[in-house]
């Protein structure tokens, strides 16, 4: 043994994390003690200061049993009303509310009341698993899946309650209360089980002796297993040989009436040979009927039930597909059940366990056989098509006696046969197998009869013509079956195409999508063509509720809103057609990965339709690839996140640099025009003390722009810059921006160059402003008196582009790629004098946030700077279509 499977072994023995341990007292029948048992066992755990809570425990009068609960706090029940009835069932948010260390809910397999979140009671239990909550329940053998009918085989009783197999094997303790026969009868006619009229009933109907010691059986025959894969995983954790699985057990299914029967037998195969297993279905492209499809679609979902995993596979041939997935799959063991007995397959042993026998080699087969009771009556669906067929056959026959007729003055003998061959194969191609064999029959009949002498009549004459007629029915056939054949083929490989480009399509669409709601449009967009339903995609909002990301407004009740919550809590299926919370008309499916849900998709059959299992298959292989786009969207998102934090963290550094760098000048100005009024008063002169004022005035001006800046900072993103984007005119921006400068720039000549039709901006609009002020602010301070400043707007390929330039002292080549660093001051540059505001760091910051750059160059005539500022565009929005 390898020292992983070693480790697998041991992480497997520790409780997961954050989930609770189930405990099952495992009984043969009614009045064993399970109850009892487990009471004992919850005071066992009180006295140890474990918090012990009683949600549900079943006495039905039993005095001793009484007497141990009054023993421990119980959970009150919720009482419900159904049909003049009044139910109680286990209240199961007040117990995850009250979170006790153990709960002990009693009957395992019990159905709860119409209406409830869940349609069982083990489905309650696993809520409570998962909220970790431990358990101690109690289970009946004959409630087991996989020996429902076994069970119904001896006693002749019909287990509506019952309870999936893979609960019970992932219990973490299987204890089982034993009785022998003998005991138990006396204790039911003692009144200790039933009260004495149930009890008489009870023992007339189900517990006789043959019964109790066959469940006895069937009960110790499942705590051996469990005992048995107890073992095997303990020589594992020891790291020594144990029993190793071998290979799959395939099951292969056909909607007969003993597709169940034969499903819940491999889960047994199965858990005593400790295999994994699979129900497989050929598709040959076969006509079914409306009841076999529903026993097909049954048989899938109790194998999905007990555990298996649903294959469906499209073929021509039967046999030799389910060999081919058998050496695919590694299996060791193929199980089938008996065919139906056919004349054909009598005499040509063409029966699948049959040709299975004859063509597999080293795998195990297995053959179920049938069981006694009689097969259901076949309902025809879209008779009046099979019909048809049929009445195609006979006008084909028909049409070829005629054109047979005409051409037989001028073709010989022989070469009349091909005419109804063509009719055979033609009938084949249309329908099916069936009409094809009748095409063949009457063919052959009307070919013998108007063709072969003497004519008019079955009789034939000459022995050569026997011989004829024989070959043209065997060719007939032959061609009828492989050109039936080719169209079942044909019609898979449709089928196959169809989900194919699904996917296909889907993932493409999905491609294209960059973020989280294009990705919900694409999804959306693709799932319209689905007439027959109706589907959405839910997203949470940010407050815990529901929003339509895609699908259209729609209303929902409370019930369904419940159903979906419960979907993205415990990422499974609720809803319709499911054991959580049914009662709505939604299929809510939860599309996630491995963190978790990312969104929900609803499905809801329209009037008059329904959801087929195909189609639910495929929305399941379709939410794969959408869970991962939006898994992708959101990386998108968390990278674009993270670049942001860098260039806040960027502009915050240069931010506090320039508060420290820049506030200090005009404050030092300010302070020593007060201190020279203060001190010298009256003998300062009237035009000095005016120049002070005015100084000391500027410089307030100054320092207010330095703060209002500031303050437009901190209130875009409260501690953080954050992009609030929005479509906005580019000549909106500079003209805003000329304004809030108007008093600056007064004493400049500001000339602008807007290009008309300019494309809308996806951009935070008061960034942009502010960089652009900044710009413009810097072009002021080192232009001399009575400048020129020119500010143009215009595209470059796919960038817009607002270029500010000035006649100032401009930059070195060498040093424009500086200028953007904290704290650089240019000699001559725009970084000397009297400082920057905000800075071109923080310029450089705001442009960066959206995906934007800078670039410095040549100022008005060769002379100064320009600074120009880049911004990508976007797909323009479609304002008419949205309207």
């Amino acid at each position: 043994m390898s020292d992983s499977d070693r480790a697998d072994a041991l992480l497997a023995e520790l409780p997961r994390e954050g989930r609770g341990r189930l405990k099952v007292f495992l009984g043969a029948a009614p009045g064993v003690g399970k109850t009892y048992a487990m009471l004992q066992a919850a005071h066992a755990q009180q006295r140890q200061g474990v918090k012990v809570l009683a949600a549900v425990v079943e006495t039905h009068g039993r005095a001793e049993t009484e007497a141990l609960l009054s023993g421990l706090p119980q959970q009150p029940q919720v009482r419900s009303e159904y049909r003049g009835v009044m139910l109680e069932e286990v209240d199961l948010d007040g117990l995850l509310k009250a979170a006790p260390q153990l709960a002990l809910v009693d009957e395992l397999a019990h159905s709860n009341a119409p209406g409830s979140r869940h349609a069982k009671r083990w489905q309650d239990v696993q809520e409570l698993l998962a909220a970790g909550i431990d358990v101690f329940t109690t289970v009946n053998v004959q409630h087991l899946e996989s020996l429902n009918d076994q069970v119904r085989g001896i006693t002749g009783v019909q287990v509506r309650e019952t309870l999936p197999d893979w609960v019970l094997q992932e219990a973490f303790e299987l204890v089982l209360i034993d009785l022998p026969p003998r005991e138990l009868l006396e204790r039911l006619r003692e009144g200790k089980v039933y009260v004495p009229e149930q009890a008489r009933a009870a023992i007339d109907a189900f517990f006789t002796q043959t019964n109790l010691t066959a469940l006895r059986e069937l009960a110790m025959q499942t705590a051996a297993a469990q005992v048995d894969a107890d073992l095997a995983q303990g020589y594992r954790q020891r790291g020594q040989s144990a029993p190793a699985l071998r290979g799959r057990l395939l099951v292969g299914v056909d909607g007969d009436a003993q597709a169940e029967r034969l499903v819940r037998h491999a889960s047994r195969v199965a858990q005593r040979r400790h295999l994994p297993w699979s129900l497989v279905h050929v598709d040959n492209g076969a006509v079914r009927d409306e009841q076999s499809r529903l026993r097909l679609q049954s048989a899938q979902q109790l194998a999905e039930r007990l555990g298996g995993e649903v294959v469906v596979l499209r073929a021509g041939e039967v046999a030799r597909t389910l060999i081919q997935h058998a050496a695919e799959r590694r299996a060791s063991l193929v199980l089938v059940g008996q065919s139906r007995e056919r004349l054909r397959r009598r005499w040509f042993g063409a029966g699948v366990a049959a040709r299975l026998l004859r063509h597999a080699h080293g795998l195990e087969i297995n053959v179920l056989d049938r069981d006694d009771a009689p097969p259901a009556t076949r309902l025809a669906v879209a008779g009046e098509w099979v019909w048809f067929d049929y009445a195609l056959a006979l006008l084909a026959t028909v049409l070829a006696s005629a054109l047979a007729w005409a051409v037989s003055s001028v073709l010989a003998l022989p070469n009349i046969s091909l005419v109804f061959l063509a009719a055979v194969l033609l009938v084949a191609v249309r329908s099916s197998l069936g009409p094809a064999l009748a095409c063949a029959v009457l063919s052959f009949l009307v070919y013998d009869f108007l063709f072969i002498p003497p004519t008019f009549s079955l009789r034939i004459q000459r022995e050569e013509d026997v011989l004829t007629l024989v070959f043209f029915l065997l060719m007939a056939a032959l061609t009828g079956n492989l050109a039936a054949r080719q169209r079942r083929q044909v019609q898979a490989l449709r089928d196959t195409q169809e989900e194919t480009s699904e996917l296909l399509d889907l993932s493409r669409k999905l491609t294209a999508a960059t973020d989280r709601q294009a990705v919900f449009n694409a999804a959306g967009q693709h799932l319209e063509g689905w007439k027959e339903l109706q589907l959405c995609l839910l997203d949470r909002d940010g407050q815990g509720g529901w929003k339509v990301a895609s699908g259209g407004a729609l209303q929902f009740s409370e019930a369904e809103r419940a159903a979906a919550d419960w979907a993205w809590q415990h990422d499974q299926a609720a809803g319709h057609g499911t054991g959580t919370l049914p009662m709505g008309r939604w299929w809510w499916w939860p599309l996630s990965l491995e963190e978790g849900p990312l969104a929900v998709l609803g499905v809801r059959p329209r009037e008059g339709q329904a959801l087929t299992a195909q189609r639910r298959r495929l929305l399941t292989a379709l939410s794969q690839p959408l869970a991962q786009a939006l898994a992708r969207a959101r990386l998108a998102e968390d990278l674009e996140a993270a670049r942001l934090h860098g260039e806040t963290e960027q502009l915050r550094s240069a931010l506090l640099a320039s508060v420290s760098h820049d506030l200090r000048t005009p404050l030092t100005a300010m302070r020593g025009s007060i201190d020279s009024l203060l001190a010298l008063g009256d003998a300062i002169g009237r035009e000095d003390r005016r120049e002070l004022l005015e100084g000391t005035r500027d410089e307030a001006e100054r320092l207010d722009r330095y703060i209002q800046n500031l303050l437009d900072m901190t209130r875009l993103g409260h501690g953080a810059l954050k992009l609030s984007r929005d479509w906005v005119a580019p000549a909106d921006i500079v003209g805003s921006a000329l304004n809030r400068l108007r008093v600056l720039l007064s004493p400049y000549e500001v000339h602008t160059d807007v290009a008309p039709d300019l494309p809308l901006l996806h951009v935070h609009a008061a960034l942009i402003e502010q960089a652009l002020i900044n710009v413009l602010e810097n072009a002021a301070r080192f232009s001399p008196a009575q400048g020129r400043l020119q500010v143009a707007v215009g595209v470059n390929d796919s960038e817009l582009f607002f270029a500010v330039s000035d006649q100032g002292p401009g930059i070195p080549p060498q040093e424009r790629e500086k200028i953007f660093d904290m704290f650089y001051t240019a000699a001559r540059g725009d970084r000397g004098g009297q400082g920057t505001g905000l800075g071109l760091a923080i310029c450089q910051g705001m442009i960066g946030a959206h995906g934007g750059r800078i670039a410095v160059g040549e100022g008005i005539d060769g002379q100064g700077t320009c600074i120009t500022l880049f911004l990508p565009l976007q797909t323009q929005p479609d304002f008419e279509s949205e309207t």
